[in-house]
Formats: structure tokens, C-alpha cells, sequence
């Protein structure tokens, strides 16, 4: 049964419901779509308007003029038009003629695309940019799915974009500047909508080669060191790593000739300005014999590596310090900040593992693990800072990893090493420190975590070669003045006045004037195990 009606009402109805399609047209596809193309729809009309007016002579014309302009920028400043013109336009091509025409067929075969109500939603493209090395994808997730569904999916996403490494990030967009100036208010609504926060996007780096194959030589030394933000290498972005020192530990973990030397010098080098006139003082311990350290050693306030009796002395007296000042900030200040009176102390040790896993002397090897557990637990705060590196990161180092805020992963030799350096989850988020090349010439590449990012970055650290480190130590070496023990060549002065007098210490072994080994090691060497055992009974007492 059909029940007429009048045309007035039929138009009445007709009209809203038109209006009502024509703007959502335009709000949904026509305006998004010209905001994502505004360069290449603003060449096309100035192409046509060009043609009408002049013709096809004065379009050539234009277009020959053109690209000898670009000729000459690309050959007197290669950098700019790489940035401004060769990327875009790479970017650009790539998305629209590989990644939407490749788009659908990879997100469903990944799984990425969703299924609701008969109608399948795919994950939306919303940028391409292209770097010298990747190129980075902006995405808007559909509904129902998080950053650890696209985690899992990052290896088969990388091989359906021809691809071996694809990386996923789902950071915020960072904090917006301080404004300041007539235009702040202005400037503050721009920052409020650009900056933020928008769970739903996650960011895809597919990685077309490796930038981070060169090696990177030793940074500048600064001239007034940022203890928040210390210069340490490159990014797989090309930006410079900047490691935050202040109020926390470092533990470096990799296999080795891994790089460990390049972590630890790039550190030292960042600090040297401020190792010079007192800022810092650099304690260092070497149970390599000194293979390690001993080269920087003018860059040392303390430095032991000799003897493992002066090594724990030297950890001893470092809680000794911290202790004192923490009696003097009680009741004033929270969190300390390096001054000439107060400085920062800073101890590096090389191969912890050797202390507080290796020692023959079980009680030495109680009284390390003791005072490293102090300094990890209670320093921080108080500037009295270590830096750890290891090969190892099982055995007994694992009860003191979890006191290091700070992890960086280099080549590491098992899989499961991965999570225990950088935490539960690390390796599905993108470290691939097992995976990472033996080759000589890619030392140094190792996984940090940075703040505010859950996902691991790919940085290189900066290679200081024997010739940097002498140079820097002849010119940035500690004053004297402020050395607060003897070197391990001197004798034991009768009193001191920093660091505080410790509790009577056993008389150090004579025999024991190299790397510290393990039993089973120094016996295959030729040690008289025995005799050390019989010296040591004799010590005792």
C-alpha cells in the first residue's frame, strides 16, 4: 500500500538530507584531501592557470627557468634542497604511488585491518616522510587495537614494504616550548592543538638502509656540560643522543667488542670540562688490570686497579662521602646540584661483574656487593652516581640490575638477555641486541630507552680513539688539589680529611696485581691458587 505525498513535503525532506551529504563531503573527504595535497593541487592550478594565460610556450618557458634554478640550489647548497625539495618530493611519490597502492593488501594480510558490522576498517595513512635512510608512516589506528598489535606485526610489515626493519613508536608529540613575546597567546593555542595528546597514532619507521653504518667519530667536547642532556652519539634519526646524568645509574651491558669503551669514553668526554675545574670527580675502578681505563687515567680523581683490597676500599669510601652528605642535605634540599664545594662524583666501573661475582675473597666480595648496593640504592639523589658495564647481565649481577634507571644494550649473545637489560617486553618493542653484527666496524650500536618513549632507540655511540683519550686527558686532567685519596702507586697517607676514615681493612694480597679471574681460570694459567689461599689464612691472622 503506497500512500501519496505532496511534492512541498517531499522537497522539504529532500533538501535537508542533500544539504546534510554535501557537507559532510566536503568536511570528511574534499577538505582533509586538500589539506594532505595543498603543494601538488597548488602546482596544478598554477600550471593551468599559466597555460591559459600564456600558453604552451610560456608553460615551457616557466618550467625550463624552473629547473635550472633548482639545478643550481642542488649543486651550491646540496643540504637545503635535499630538505625542501628532493625528500618531499620522494615522500611525496612514495605514498602515492607504493604505500596506498600497497596499503590495503598489507594491513589485512597482517592483521591489522578490523572487521565490524560487515564493513572492513582499515588503519589510516595520514603522512609519509622520508629521511636520507627511512621512511616514517603516520597512522591512525582503528578502534579496538593498541601499539602492541602493531609491535608484533612490525617484522611482516617491514617485508610486505620491501623492507627487512620496520620500527614502531607510539610516543606522545613531546612538550611545547615556553612562549613568550606579544604573540604568545597566539603561538600557546597553536601548541595546545599541535602538541596534543592523541593515543591513536602510532608512527611506522621503515628502514631502507642502515644510517647508522659509519662510524662516528668522537664528538666535540662542550664547553660547559649539561648534566641533563649529555651529547653521547647519534640516533638511528640522525639526532644526536642526549643521555640525562643527574640522579641516576648507568649500566652498560654488552658482549664482547661490543663498543663498551665507546659508551664509557663518549661519557667521560661529555664531562671533561667540568672534570677540569672540579664540577666532577671521576672515580674509576678496572679489574682488567687497567687495560681500560688506565689510558684517561690523569681524567681520574681515584683510580684502583691493581688490587682487589683497594678496589672495595675505594666503594667503601665513596658511601663514606655519600653518607656525610647526606647528613648535611637532611632538612635543607631533596636533590643535590653539582657546585665546586659539592661536587658530583661519578665512579665507573669496568667489568662489574668481576666484583661482585669473581673475587676468590668471599668477604671482599660481600663487602662489594654491600656498598654497590648502597650507592645504587641511595646516590642518585645525593650526586654520587655509578656507571656499570658488564658482560653479563645473569648471575649475581642480577639482584643490582634493577637498581640502574638507566640501561643501554649492545650486542648481546642470547635472546633472552635482551629483556633482562632493558626490561619485560624490550626486544618485541624493537631492541634487537642479539641480532645486532659481530662486524668490527659496526661496534658501539646498541638500544637505550629514552624518556617519555616506551619503545627502544637505535643509537651509535661515538668512538674515541687511544690518540682522543690521551689528547683529552692532557688537557682536561682532574686538579690535583681536589684529589680526596693516593693514586694506587702511592703509599697510604696516616690521616685523611676526605673521605672519612673507614673501619680497619685486611692487608691487601701482594700476589694479586692483575685482572681478577676465577678459579678454574687461574689455575689453567699456572696460578698457585693454594699458596694465594695459604697468604690469605696468614692475613687473616
Amino acid at each position: 500500500m503506497s500512500i501519496p505525498l505532496p511534492w512541498w513535503l517531499i522537497i522539504w525532506v529532500l533538501i535537508p538530507y542533500l544539504l546534510y551529504k554535501t557537507v559532510r563531503v566536503l568536511l570528511v573527504r574534499v577538505l582533509p584531501f586538500t589539506w594532505r595535497n595543498w603543494c601538488s593541487l597548488l602546482i596544478v592550478a598554477g600550471a593551468l592557470y599559466l597555460r591559459h594565460r600564456s600558453g604552451w610556450l610560456g608553460l615551457v618557458l616557466v618550467l625550463l627557468v624552473t629547473a635550472g634554478l633548482l639545478t643550481v640550489w642542488w649543486w651550491r647548497r646540496p643540504a637545503s634542497f635535499a630538505r625542501w625539495v628532493r625528500l618531499p618530493v620522494r615522500a611525496w611519490r612514495l605514498r602515492v604511488f607504493f604505500y596506498r597502492r600497497h596499503w590495503r593488501e598489507a594491513m589485512t594480510t597482517c592483521r591489522l585491518a578490523q572487521r565490524f558490522d560487515a564493513t572492513l576498517t582499515v588503519p589510516k595513512l595520514l603522512r609519509v616522510r622520508c629521511t636520507h635512510a627511512t621512511d616514517e608512516l603516520t597512522v591512525r589506528m582503528p578502534r579496538g587495537q593498541n601499539p602492541d598489535d602493531w609491535h608484533r606485526a612490525a617484522t611482516d610489515l617491514a617485508y610486505s614494504f620491501n623492507a627487512r626493519v620496520c620500527r614502531v613508536y607510539s610516543g606522545t608529540a613531546g612538550t611545547p616550548p615556553l612562549r613568550t613575546g606579544r604573540l604568545a597567546p597566539i603561538w600557546r593555542a597553536v601548541d595546545r592543538v599541535r602538541y596534543r595528546d592523541r593515543p591513536r597514532l602510532v608512527r611506522l619507521v621503515v628502514v631502507r638502509r642502515d644510517p647508522l653504518s659509519a662510524i662516528v667519530p668522537a664528538l666535540p667536547v662542550p664547553a660547559m656540560p649539561d648534566f641533563a642532556a649529555l651529547p653521547l652519539g647519534l640516533r638511528e634519526d640522525l639526532h644526536p643522543f642526549l643521555l640525562r646524568l643527574l640522579a641516576t645509574h648507568v649500566l652498560i651491558v654488552g658482549a664482547t667488542r661490543s663498543g663498551k669503551g665507546s659508551v664509557q669514553w663518549s661519557l667521560v668526554r661529555a664531562m671533561a670540562p667540568a672534570i677540569r675545574s672540579g664540577l666532577v670527580r671521576l672515580w674509576g675502578i678496572d679489574p682488567k688490570g687497567g687495560v681500560e681505563l688506565s689510558i684517561g687515567a690523569a681524567l681520574f680523581t681515584r683510580l684502583e686497579y691493581t688490587d682487589p683490597g683497594p678496589m672495595v676500599a675505594m666503594l667503601e669510601d665513596l658511601v663514606s662521602i655519600m653518607r656525610d652528605r647526606q647528613a648535611r642535605m637532611q632538612g635543607h634540599i631533596r636533590a643535590h646540584t653539582p657546585t665546586l664545594d659539592e661536587p658530583l662524583y661519578v665512579l665507573m666501573v669496568d667489568e662489574m661483574i668481576a666484583l661482585v661475582a669473581l673475587l676468590l675473597d668471599v668477604e671482599l666480595r660481600n663487602r662489594a656487593r654491600s656498598a654497590l648496593a648502597l650507592l645504587l640504592t641511595q646516590g642518585a639523589g645525593l650526586g654520587v652516581l655509578v656507571v656499570g658495564a658488564t658482560q653479563d647481565p645473569r648471575k649475581e649481577i642480577i639482584e643490582l640490575r634493577d637498581f640502574f634507571p638507566t640501561r643501554i644494550g649492545l650486542r648481546l649473545t642470547e635472546r633472552n638477555h635482551v629483556d633482562m637489560v632493558l626490561g619485560d617486553g624490550a626486544r618485541t618493542r624493537g631492541a634487537l641486541c642479539d641480532l645486532l653484527s659481530p662486524d668490527p666496524g659496526l661496534r658501539g650500536i646498541g638500544y637505550v630507552v629514552l624518556d617519555g618513549q616506551p619503545e627502544p632507540m637505535r643509537v651509535r655511540f661515538g668512538y674515541c680513539t687511544d690518540t682522543d683519550v690521551r689528547a683529552m686527558a692532557t688537557r682536561y686532567a682532574a686538579p690535583a688539589t681536589t684529589a680526596p685519596g693516593p693514586q694506587p702507586s702511592e703509599p697510604q697517607p696516616a690521616s685523611r680529611t676526605e673521605p672519612p676514615a673507614t673501619p680497619p681493612r685486611r692487608v691487601p694480597r701482594p700476589r694479586t696485581a692483575g685482572p681478577l679471574l676465577p678459579d678454574s681460570l687461574a689455575e689453567f694459567l699456572g696460578r698457585d691458587s693454594h699458596q694465594e689461599r695459604d697468604g690469605d689464612g696468614r692475613d687473616a691472622a
